[in-house]
Order: structure tokens, then sequence, then C-alpha cells
């Protein structure tokens, strides 16, 4: 659990042998967070709907009663602002900058937030995406959170092994969908993970149908789930399968996530009733 062991600690002089910061490679967060678990949302490949997992995961937190934040380690490709509809940049304070809020109270911080405008480009190089992932954590002041969501760029470059070294992770959720492609990837991302010596809390399927709004049949897209065979193959353990939802994709297009009440967010009311009970 991340900075509960030691609320207060100095990994220079902490003495508890739990102590997440004293791990090596750990960087302590900023003297005024402090956040209870830290989770990553993790995908070997783009366009599986990542960031949309993310966010859904964090509209069910906060409908379980929990108080989040959202880090979006997608220094190159940002979408969690436009997701939340939040265009506001970190306020500056003598002790740092402080993560904005989402009209629902959701605290975020992106790289897009510091931009003059959100389509403009990040041409960096790997050491400064790095950089700027564990300034995230060391400069942002976050505050009291139950729950720190990291939405990780996909693959396994520079800004996933920033994370998986330097964050105190409580673990990993795999996000893929149904192509035989994005299988061949997740392993990729759970070798990753295990050579880390970071937990992967289990698989989600993403897209994984569409349901034919005139009749109510199953339309799989991308193909039959492979989601069991996948987690099998992999050792992990399949948290379910999530179907596309247009009424999703709408309200994400237009900053209006928060708004969405559809069957969704009860999948993702479950499944974050998985996790949070193992913790």
């Amino acid at each position: 659990m991340a900075n509960e062991a030691c609320e207060t600690c100095n990994p220079e002089t902490c003495e508890s042998s739990t102590c997440e910061a004293k791990k090596p490679g750990r960087v302590p967060p900023h003297e005024l967070t402090h956040i209870k678990h830290v989770i990553g949302v993790m995908s070997g490949k783009g366009g599986v709907g990542k960031s949309s997992v993310t966010a859904l995961l964090a509209l069910a937190l906060k409908e379980e009663g929990y108080r989040v934040g959202i880090l979006d380690a997608d220094i190159t490709g940002p979408s969690i602002p436009r997701i939340f509809g939040l265009h506001r940049p970190p306020e500056g304070t003598a002790n740092g900058m402080i993560a904005p809020e989402s009209a629902g109270g959701t605290r975020i911080m992106s790289l897009n937030l510091l931009l003059p405008h959100e389509d403009d480009p990040v041409i960096w190089r790997g050491p400064l995406i790095g950089g700027a992932v564990k300034q995230f954590w060391t400069d942002v002041i976050w505050g009291d959170l139950d729950y720190l969501l990291v939405d990780l760029p996909p693959g396994t470059g520079d800004a996933p092994l920033t994370v998986l070294q330097s964050l105190p992770l409580d673990g990993l959720i795999i996000v893929s969908s149904p192509q035989e492609l994005a299988h061949m990837v997740v392993r990729k991302a759970v070798k990753m993970a295990t050579i880390m010596n970071v937990k992967i809390l289990g698989l989600l399927e993403n897209m994984s149908f569409a349901r034919c709004p005139e009749c109510g049949r199953e339309i799989y897209i991308f193909g039959p789930s492979r989601a069991e065979a996948a987690a099998a193959e992999a050792s992990i353990p399949l948290l379910g399968t999530l179907p596309l939802d247009p009424e999703l994709t709408a309200l994400s297009d237009n900053g209006r996530v928060e708004e969405y009440h559809g069957p969704l967010l009860t999948r993702a009311r479950e499944l974050v009733q998985k996790i949070t009970a193992g913790q």
C-alpha cells in the first residue's frame, strides 16, 4: 500500500521492513500526498480502450465512496483530461503543483493540462518522458486519496518502465481486446511485470462484444472472446469482460464521462469490489 505503512516516511531513516519507499528504485511521493493504494492500468498495445477503462474504474471507485485520482502517464498521447472535460491547469503553490479536480471530484494530473493547446504534440525522447512521469508522483500534491489509478501508455517502453520501477504499485490491471494479436502483446506486458516484480491483479477484456440495439443480440465484432484462454495462458486471474457502449464513447468524446450511468458502470463496480476486497 502506497505511503500507508509509513505516512511520514523518510526512506533514509525509516526502520519499517514493509515500507514501499525503501524498495530499490522506489521514490517517495510529495510530502503533502497521502495515497493508500496505487494501481496501474496497462496494455501491451494501443487501441484497446485502456484510458476509457481507467476512467470507468475511477467512476466505479467514486461510486463505492473512495477518494480517487488519475495520473496520466501517457505523456505523448494523453486523453484523460479530454475524457473528463478538464482543461484547468494545476494550481502552483510554494510547495508544489496541486492536481486539479474534475467536476465529479476526481483529481487528475496530465501533461496536457500544462500545454497551451491540447493538440500540441509532445516531441520528447525517452528520458524526458520518464522524468515527467516521475515528477507527476514526486512534485504534484495529490492530497489524501484512497486510490490513484495510473493510466500507462501502451507497450513496454520508458514510461511504463518508470512507473513499474519508481511507484509503489499495489498491482497492475492488464487491458486487452479479443484479437489474437492483442493477446500476444498481453504476454509481453505480463512478462515485463513479472521481471519488475509487480503484482498483476488480473486481465480485463475490453470491447468484448456489442449489443444490437434492436434485438439485444451480442455481436462479436472482433471475433469470439478469448479472455479465459488468454488469462489461463498467462497464469493470471480473469477480472471480467466489458462490451462496447456507444453512450460511454459519446460522453467521453464530449468530456462528460462522469455523466455515464450505463451498464458498464455496474460491471466496473463489480470489478472494483473484487479488487478492493483483496486489499
